[in-house]
């Protein structure tokens, strides 16, 4: 019975209409193209792209991606300018699935707050060049204690530099690197002038519905129905734990997958599920084009 009742749930879910209600609408940020190897490398600041969760600082109060108030304790913003500032907060490499339990807690929690650093990576009202807002950023520490700190940048001397430090972090358990052209000013939107290199690709979807699994995993999910930016379905399933499989990510939620290029159709290559976007809540794929990060 309880397997016929999950795969009732699972077609019933499925074709449930995909206009799940979004939230307040969000910030709208400066969004990263990815790099292909043709920039010149010389003109852009390099930074760890940090795996961490989103965040948006009003001047008032932390805001998710998705334009939720993230409960934070008074004392972790105490002294923080009232600027507006885009970062990550942010434990440490590896460590998604720990801070975004904390970001998620309506109740926060002292002492796991004091293990979060808000991770700054831009300064969008500022209205300088990116060197410009480099500098601003990096004197936030004095003003913002232990919990707010920019992102370190740096600068590479040629291509080969670049492949040799995104192999080094890489291999330290970093994600990947970000790169920001000097001369760029803030603007929401996709940009040439903000570049994400990673070792592989990765992208955002929208679960829209679920396939019913098989063998060992019946009456439990087999795949991840998911619906890109772009309006294109594909399934998730490679990836997907047992645990997830048993109590899959909901209908309206955003998940990231990794991939190896595109098929001839268009589709992800060797698309892989890696996990859930707790801090993507109330983004809807309307709003996905102004609210996707880097």
């Amino acid at each position: 019975m309880r397997t016929l009742l999950s795969l009732l749930l699972i077609v019933f879910l499925t074709y449930l209409p995909h206009a799940v209600s979004a939230g307040p609408k969000g910030h709208e940020p400066m969004l990263a193209t990815v790099y292909s190897g043709n920039a010149d490398v010389t003109s852009f600041w390099v930074s760890e792209k940090l795996d961490g969760v989103r965040a948006h600082w009003d001047g008032q109060a932390l805001w998710s991606r998705g334009g939720y108030r993230i409960a934070s304790p008074g004392w972790f913003t105490a002294g923080w300018p009232a600027m507006a500032m885009d970062g990550e907060l942010w434990l440490g490499r590896g460590r998604f699935a720990e801070v975004s339990g904390i970001v998620r807690t309506a109740e926060p929690d002292d002492a796991h707050w004091r293990q979060v650093k808000f991770m700054v990576f831009d300064l969008p009202t500022h209205g300088g060049t990116f060197t410009q807002r480099v500098r601003a950023m990096e004197a936030l520490s004095a003003v913002g204690g232990n919990w707010l700190q920019a992102v370190p940048q740096f600068r590479v001397a040629s291509a080969d530099e670049l492949d040799a430090r995104l192999s080094t972090l890489v291999a330290a358990g970093a994600e990947g690197l970000m790169l920001h052209h000097q001369d760029a000013r803030y603007h929401a939107g996709r940009s040439a002038a903000l570049l994400k290199y990673k070792p592989y690709e990765d992208a955002e979807a929208w679960v829209v519905g679920y396939t019913a699994g098989q063998g060992k995993y019946a009456g439990m999910v087999g795949a991840l129905e998911v619906e890109d930016e772009a309006g294109r379905r594909f399934r998730l399933g490679s990836g997907l734990s047992d645990a997830e499989r048993a109590d899959p990510p909901p209908l309206g939620s955003w998940v990231t997958y990794r991939f190896n290029g595109l098929t001839r159709n268009g589709l992800p290559r060797f698309a892989r599920f890696l996990r859930v976007r707790e801090d993507r809540l109330g983004v809807t794929i309307k709003s996905a084009d102004q609210n996707t990060g880097g």
